[in-house]
């Protein structure tokens, strides 16, 4: 955080002083009992409904506390503790935001969609970051309580900054977008997730584009041309810049000539009449897709093509991404246990159809959560896809992944089926069909900590 003179803060917000110095520079805020004190010279926006640990902020000391409690609570801070009253806590946490966002006229990307959005950060940090000091949110902790801090590591030494939004529910965007006034919003993609927070699909569409009302006037919106859902997006609002990424014609920033090669997918990038070889590591379409966001943003932000292609190809692919080892009997062992939503299984099932052929496919797939309503109808969908595959063996973990496994029966599946409530037990049933002829899928929610030891374990050769 930019450090700011505490007498500022209080001329910023019109508040009263009531006790304490005002002669000394906050280097740190946060929201009181959302995000942790750790910290000295803290500045803490304390809610009315708030219980106050006095001695803790004091022992933090000297921390700032800017509050509408009533004045008689206020006086019982302790001599390393500023207090600062202000007339509606909500307003001067907004203006405060406000002021502090606009300190800085920096590039800041904002990435939404249901699969792709923390590594299309990553692969934006990476490029950037050679020459540029990069603020970015933390793997995929990506919560809307999170904004608050990750707008605060912006400081003056900050060139730009790349977010990503989290969604549990409508409105998470609208907030997100308020905090960090994104100059570019991303959409990756629509498919299908949090329907528990959002309805249904079509809620679940406007809750993600709210982006596009979040970012800056005259700012830019990155999208993908051959998303369906994101086509469902109305954009007669939007007054800034418009570009498109995918294989469809339409497309700004195109691919084509896709190919799955060693530790990653070769591409031809066409943009502005030139046509660029591209290289991405980590396999699959959606890898390409996620590159192709990525370049459009540091392109956007000026960087140049032929640089920024370059630096793609040392990108590291993060772990449990599709996360290729070699396993037990010398199998080939795809970790994907990161994430689990109809459209992230999908695309790994496309990578097996092209990476699987004439291999001994197993499957192990775990329950999908947070589908509301429709749970059952996405599980029997991912049985249907599996049926029309070649899979040897199908695993499936969980009481909502057993709808995969009935599903992929009654739709005449060859593969030999198995169902379990846990993980306990599948050892027995893999360790005579694991071997250099096999490749095997897992892939399960990032919550079930059983599923990704186990992924772990079956990257232990014996």
């Amino acid at each position: 955080m930019q450090p700011l003179l505490v007498r500022d803060i209080r001329t910023l917000l019109q508040g009263e002083l009531i006790s304490g110095s005002e002669l000394w520079k906050v280097r740190n805020a946060i929201y009181y009992n959302r995000h942790e004190l750790a910290n000295r010279y803290t500045l803490m926006f304390v809610s009315r409904s708030d219980t106050i640990n006095w001695k803790e902020i004091n022992n933090k000391g000297p921390s700032l506390v800017i509050s509408d409690k009533a004045i008689s609570e206020l006086k019982k801070a302790l001599p390393d503790t500023t207090v600062i009253k202000v007339k509606n806590l909500v307003q001067a946490y907004w203006k405060f935001i406000e002021y502090y966002r606009n300190l800085f006229q920096i590039p800041v990307v904002t990435i939404t969609g249901t699969c792709g959005k923390t590594t299309t950060k990553e692969m934006i940090k990476h490029i950037l970051s050679k020459d540029w000091n990069i603020q970015a949110s933390e793997s995929s902790k990506n919560e809307p309580r999170r904004s608050f801090p990750y707008l605060m590591g912006i400081d003056e030494k900050t060139d730009a900054a790349v977010f990503e939004h989290g969604l549990g529910n409508s409105g998470n965007i609208k907030h997100q977008c308020m905090i960090y006034q994104p100059t570019i919003g991303i959409i990756t993609n629509i498919g299908v997730h949090h329907l528990d927070g959002c309805k249904n699909l079509e809620g679940y569409i406007k809750a993600k584009s709210e982006i596009v009302e979040g970012v800056k006037k005259g700012g830019t919106l990155i999208l993908n041309a051959d998303d369906e859902n994101t086509k469902k997006i109305s954009l007669q609002s939007f007054k800034g810049k418009i570009i498109y990424f995918g294989t469809s014609m339409r497309s700004d920033f195109r691919a084509s000539n896709i190919k799955f090669i060693k530790n990653g997918m070769n591409f031809s990038l066409h943009f502005k009449n030139k046509t660029y070889k591209a290289f991405i590591p980590g396999y699959g379409e959606h890898q390409v897709f996620n590159a192709l966001a990525a370049l459009a943003a540091v392109n956007e932000i000026g960087m140049d093509i032929n640089e920024a292609i370059s630096r793609l190809v040392t990108y590291q692919n993060m772990g449990r991404h599709l996360e290729f080892s070699t396993g037990i009997g010398g199998c080939t062992i795809i970790d994907d246990t990161w994430t689990n939503n109809p459209t992230s299984v999908e695309a790994a099932l496309k990578v097996l159809d092209s990476i699987g052929k004439s291999k001994k496919v197993i499957l192990i797939l775990g329950d999908i959560n947070r589908l509301g309503n429709f749970e059952k109808k996405y599980h029997r969908e991912i049985g249907s896809m599996v049926a029309k595959r070649n899979i040897h063996t199908l695993i499936t973990i969980g009481s909502k992944a057993e709808e995969i496994a009935n599903q992929a029966i009654r739709d005449g599946t060859n593969a030999n089926v198995h169902i379990f409530k846990e993980v306990n037990g599948i050892k027995e049933v893999l360790d005579p069909i694991l071997d250099s002829q096999a490749i095997l899928l897992i892939k399960g929610p990032m919550s079930s900590r059983s599923m990704i030891d186990f992924a772990n374990n079956l990257k232990q050769i014996n």
